[in-house]
């Protein structure tokens, strides 16, 4: 019997998102490369089960890296795609695939100008990781990623064959991507309540949520996305359903007064309808909202 054979393997952003996916491969076999801005001996991922440590280190200097691997996973939020370019260009070397966790749409032209000759993976990422205060990760969910169905994501999906997280090949990624920038974008409104997903029980908040949400799928359509009508009410129903104090990145950077990905998520649908010719109602007055709780100034 042949022994498979898998990529080597490296995690930029050891975060929640690059926590999971580190532990993930850690738990096979398949233990990756760290690379981080903090020095760490470990990372450490909870879920109900248990606890699943990945040692380290977390390196912080790409010149430290001995060389080039197959494959990438970049889990830095794209307001730190920037401060990440070095350590792609340590890791990478033409052919190398870089699968990208983040939010939005624009995922392949924000890194593909940082990695020429290596092809990039958007990804869709729908597991619930929240970072801890003890720098621990707590997993509230089934880790799953959805990619395209492009000859570079099968490198994806073989790396993380037979791990806690899944993933999917979508042969019509945009509307996936497209569904799940809706659900993030509507997120917004917990940045400017400064609440968790408990405030999409009032009334109110359910009702704007539908109107921006079905503001945000004409965009979507516009922009070559098949989603129905019901999507909207969907969304607002997920968020209903959580854990009343579950949270959102956006709403984490906000309260530790990070930078906010406000251009990827919320950003990119106005500028996007604007284009088509869409009125924008409630995303003219919300992303001018959440630039200034982002940018400043005061």
């Amino acid at each position: 019997m042949t022994t498979p054979t898998y990529p080597s393997i490296a995690v930029v952003g050891p975060g929640a998102i690059g926590t999971t996916v580190a532990a993930a491969l850690h738990e096979v076999g398949r233990t990756p490369i760290l690379c981080g801005r903090t020095a760490r001996e470990s990372l450490k991922l909870q879920d109900a089960e248990g606890v699943v440590v990945v040692p380290g280190p977390v390196r912080t200097d790409p010149a430290q890296i001995e060389g080039a691997v197959d494959l990438v996973f970049l889990a830095v939020k794209s307001t730190q795609v920037e401060a990440a370019a070095p350590w792609l260009a340590a890791l990478c070397r033409t052919g190398t695939i870089v699968c990208v966790l983040q939010n939005g749409v624009e995922q392949e032209s924000t890194v593909a100008p940082h990695v020429p000759g290596c092809p990039v993976v958007p990804s869709v990422v729908w597991f619930p990781a929240q970072a801890q205060p003890d720098g621990s990760v707590w997993l509230r969910g089934k880790a799953r990623l959805t990619v395209p169905d492009v000859p570079a994501a099968r490198i994806v999906l073989q790396a993380l064959s037979g791990t806690r997280c899944s993933v999917e090949l979508a042969a019509d990624f945009t509307s996936v991507a497209w569904r799940k920038l809706l659900q993030n974008a509507v997120a917004g409104l917990m940045v400017l309540s400064g609440r968790r997903s408990g405030m999409f029980a009032r009334a109110d908040i359910a009702q704007l949520s539908l109107d921006y949400l079905r503001e945000c799928l004409e965009v979507a359509r516009a922009e070559g996305a098949i989603l129905g009508d019901e999507v909207p009410q969907q969304i607002v129903e997920g968020f209903q359903a959580h854990p009343a104090d579950m949270g959102t990145s956006i709403l984490a950077d906000r309260e530790a007064h990070r930078p906010l990905e406000w251009g990827i998520r919320n950003g990119v649908v106005l500028r996007r309808g604007r284009a088509h010719g869409l009125p924008m109602p409630i995303s003219n007055v919300l992303v001018s909202l959440l630039a200034a709780a982002s940018d400043g100034p005061g």
